[in-house]
């Protein structure tokens, strides 16, 4: 372009990927933020630029601003980036622990799309979490769709972590099946884990009629886990804007995608974000059914 603000091929190409990616990445924090000042970046240039600037010069200039723009802004934004949503439709939910400290469950229904939730209550033999009660009678009130969660420990007898957890537990038709969160191996030979962990499996489901979800992280799921629990639902944790990718084949039904949330309701403590593979339809399967007689056990 004679005169005017040569670019080449390449350095096109690079420009128009870069716009690509804002207006139809999958972080939505991100991409509104830097939406937000991109409007205001080119407005600003523009009532200079066309003082002073050929008119092809200007439009070259606009391109490579959107550009300098989009490179820099992740270290102007904060933890905007960190929180991603690559699924716009699928259903989102919330897990939170005494680490949460108390939450003021209805600023966060207000504001915040759940369709469901899921709240700790007990780890290994003996621990009980002091907020579970709390949690869990607020998800109730507020009709948000509530699910429990214990933290399996290797090194615990698996029939009497069931107990605690069925004890200390009031599930209702409707509730959405109990999890069994484990992720840690503590010092005990994998066999042993895997074979207390079923216990705890078979002894919750008798009881309550639905099987539980699985609860890991990726890595832990992929070496300690897969192959042994494949006829119950899985809930993986990997925190990427990437879908985790499991080696046997199966399909993640909940996906733990970050652990850095910052949600109204909840000041005390960043949260992690939860998304389920299905329908609602599809989430009324993994509930308690209705039939059901729940009572828990002393």
């Amino acid at each position: 372009m004679c005169g005017g603000l040569c670019l080449s091929k390449r350095t096109c190409r690079t420009l128009a990927y870069s716009a690509l990616i804002l207006f139809f990445g999958t972080n939505y924090g991100y991409k509104k933020f830097v939406g937000q000042r991109l409007i205001v970046q080119l407005f600003g240039f523009l009532s200079v630029s066309r003082s002073f600037l050929r008119p092809d010069k200007t439009i070259m200039l606009r391109i490579l601003s959107t550009f300098l723009l989009f490179a820099f802004a992740p270290s102007w934004g904060g933890r905007a980036d960190r929180v991603l949503l690559p699924m716009a439709t699928a259903l989102r939910g919330v897990d939170v622990s005494h680490h949460q400290k108390e939450i003021e469950w209805d600023s966060l229904a207000a504001k915040e799309p759940l369709d469901f939730a899921f709240v700790k209550a007990t780890e290994g033999q003996d621990f009980v979490d002091s907020l579970f009660c709390q949690n869990w009678d607020a998800l109730k009130r507020l009709g948000i769709r509530r699910g429990a969660y214990h933290f399996f420990r290797a090194y615990g007898c698996g029939d009497e972590q069931a107990k605690l957890f069925l004890g200390q537990v009031e599930m209702l038709p409707g509730d959405l099946a109990p999890v069994l969160d484990i992720e840690r191996l503590d010092g005990i030979e994998p066999e042993i884990m895997i074979q207390e962990a079923h216990i705890w499996l078979e002894m919750v489901e008798k009881q309550l009629g639905v099987k539980p979800i699985i609860y890991s992280n990726l890595h832990f799921y992929e070496v300690y886990l897969a192959g042994h629990f494949d006829d119950f639902p899985v809930w993986i944790a990997r925190y990427s804007d990437k879908q985790p990718k499991l080696s046997n084949g199966r399909s993640w039904d909940f996906w733990q995608f970050t652990d850095c949330a910052c949600l109204s309701g909840i000041k005390e403590s960043e949260v992690c974000l939860d998304y389920f593979s299905g329908t609602h339809s599809e989430l009324d399967q993994l509930c308690i059914p209705h039939n059901t007689p729940i009572k828990a056990i002393p």
